[in-house]
């Protein structure tokens, strides 16, 4: 078979992360082989590639053209420009991607921006569900300076609700900001969120004592989703107060759970109207090559920036 490149895991170098050698992608029937034109990276693949084992592929986020559509005739043909998503093993010259996980790009739309969609982009979006009509709503959205934050900040703002976005850094203030946050809150404990309490929907991916205080804080009827526990697994809290609100819920995410119910592609034609309508606006913080691939995740892991970095694939 002919052979491609791809990031893989390599403990034998700095980052663990280089471009190898990998055989060519063998479809499935409703796979499309896509060449790859831009990725993006997610906290999660690069945070299990630390520990992966050898020759691992890591990717979720791509975005290309169709080199060879399905053979079972779903999906876009030849030569259409789509964003995708996939489980593992997104980050390659040429892979196979399921058509219901793909969405065709409007003209106007850059590949750089839609490879920002899939993860960080549909899950702000499927948490953003959970809330049902947030027109004239309070959310308030915790961890609101990374990717998902940014993305559910705007359709938030977008769905008519009054938003709070909690970040731990001031100087990230006039990020969240940017992206419509009607208020932000800054510090290592969310206590100070009460002033504009209560929400409706809660958009959480601390954990620890921003969760416990984060159940305290919902309406009658109201949701926390969580989606994350960057800041601690163990969490205490209220449990009289959480109850005593009453019909208060707390719903865990997994994107790839969700996607069970409905299609990636769905949720990604909704987020690509709205960036080609400029009404959505994808956080690029940093563009480079592939070939930068283990700094750039290094600088991901050590939150050296906002936002998302997109690289480019030399095809």
């Amino acid at each position: 078979m002919s052979k491609v490149r791809a990031v893989i895991v390599d403990p034998n170098v700095p980052g663990r992360l280089a471009l190898r050698d990998v055989e060519a992608p063998t479809p499935a029937a409703n796979e499309a082989v896509i060449r790859v034109a831009a990725i993006s990276l997610n906290r999660g693949e690069v945070r299990r590639s630390t520990t992966a084992e050898a020759g691992w592929r890591p990717g979720w986020d791509l975005a290309g053209v169709v080199e060879t559509p399905a053979t079972d005739g779903s999906g876009p043909i030849a030569g259409t420009r789509v964003v995708g998503l996939l489980r593992s093993g997104a980050w390659g010259e040429l892979v196979s991607v399921p058509t219901h996980s793909l969405a065709e790009l409007p003209s106007s739309v850059s590949f750089a921006q839609a490879a920002t969609l899939p993860v960080a982009g549909l899950t702000a979006y499927h948490v953003l569900l959970k809330g049902g009509s947030l027109l004239g709503r309070s959310v308030l959205i915790t961890g609101a300076s990374g990717g998902v934050g940014h993305f559910a900040i705007q359709l938030a703002r977008l769905s008519g609700a009054r938003v709070v976005a909690h970040i731990r850094r001031a100087e990230h203030e006039t990020f969240v900001k940017d992206a419509g946050a009607h208020f932000v809150v800054v510090g290592e404990e969310l206590s100070s969120a009460s002033q504009y309490d209560p929400y409706h929907l809660i958009v959480e991916s601390v954990g620890g004592n921003i969760l416990g205080t984060a159940l305290g804080l919902l309406a009658e009827d109201g949701t926390v989703v969580v989606f994350g526990t960057s800041g601690g697994q163990e969490v205490t809290f209220n449990a009289q107060r959480f109850y005593g609100t009453g019909g208060a819920s707390l719903y865990g995410l997994i994107l790839f759970h969700e996607l069970k119910k409905e299609s990636a592609a769905v949720g990604l034609r909704r987020l690509l109207s709205l960036v080609e309508a400029d009404k959505l606006h994808p956080p690029i913080e940093i563009e480079a090559e592939w070939t930068r691939i283990a700094d750039v995740a290094q600088k991901l892991l050590d939150r050296s920036y906002l936002g998302k970095a997109v690289l480019h694939l030399s095809n």
